[in-house]
């Protein structure tokens, strides 16, 4: 419900600006095929890369309402004795901290912006991080039957009206959701919800599901938001294993 305020807040704000500068929010862009045209440099502004769940200002950031709905994540008992080795090793275990792929749906939400490219039969997301590519067909085939697990995992999607809808599986289990230890296994499932609001916005849903982590599937929502500055690219990324003391700090190597 939070996590709902807070989307319907800064909706309602980015209208607010738009009417104060005179400007009538623009409709959004559609393809020669009729879909919403997603084309462009997107990139989030919150704090779920640090922590999904809502939480207090602490040294280690600001407080935030959190994107998850519904209250604390649904672990297993099990699942939240693994959260806690997590947040201990943190520092060494999170994928982040070792510049690997950091997986979806965090992808979507790191401190850097990503380029989607649309076509009709797929789209593709550059994205600045780790310079991570992701390819999403929407022609229709299926998942592969082989299973090869991988960081990105495999993705299909589909048009549901103005959403474009992604199917998201066969990931391996090393990524996390955050840096504060939330993870999954190699049964996670991930269903994605990519809705254009209007010209420069984009409500972004991912529907998690891993029953052998929780007890139940679960959502996160968030605004993406357009970048619109003059001659805006994605630029270059260098990664550095970095160290917790007690936050992240990058670090580049001896």
């Amino acid at each position: 419900m939070r996590n709902l305020l807070a989307s319907g807040i800064a909706v309602f704000l980015a209208a607010g600006i738009a009417a104060m500068h005179g400007q009538a929010a623009q409709a959004p862009a559609r393809t020669s095929e009729r879909q919403p045209d997603l084309t462009g440099f997107w990139q989030v502004v919150n704090t779920a890369n640090q922590n999904i769940e809502a939480h207090s200002a602490s040294k280690d950031g600001p407080a935030s309402l959190g994107v998850v709905e519904g209250g604390p994540l649904p672990y297993k008992p099990e699942g939240l004795a693994k959260r806690k080795t997590n947040i201990e090793n943190r520092a060494t275990a999170d994928t982040e901290a070792r510049c690997f792929l950091p997986g979806v749906p965090r992808i979507t939400y790191m401190p850097f912006p990503f380029q989607i490219i649309q076509t009709p039969t797929q789209i593709t997301i550059l994205y600045e991080y780790a310079h991570a590519t992701r390819n999403i067909y929407t022609n229709g085939t299926p998942h592969p039957r082989s299973g090869v697990e991988s960081w990105m995992g495999d993705s299909r999607g589909r048009w549901e009206g103005n959403t474009l809808v992604v199917d998201a599986t066969d990931f391996n289990e090393e990524t996390w959701f955050d840096r504060s230890g939330n993870f999954h296994s190699k049964a996670l499932h991930v269903v994605e919800r990519y809705t254009l609001i209007d010209a420069d916005h984009i409500n972004y849903e991912a529907t998690i599901e891993d029953p052998q982590v929780f007890t139940r599937p679960w959502k996160m929502s968030m605004l993406l938001y357009r970048h619109k500055e003059a001659n805006f690219q994605l630029l270059d990324y260098e990664c550095y294993a970095f160290e917790f003391e007690p936050y992240y700090h990058f670090k580049k190597p001896d």
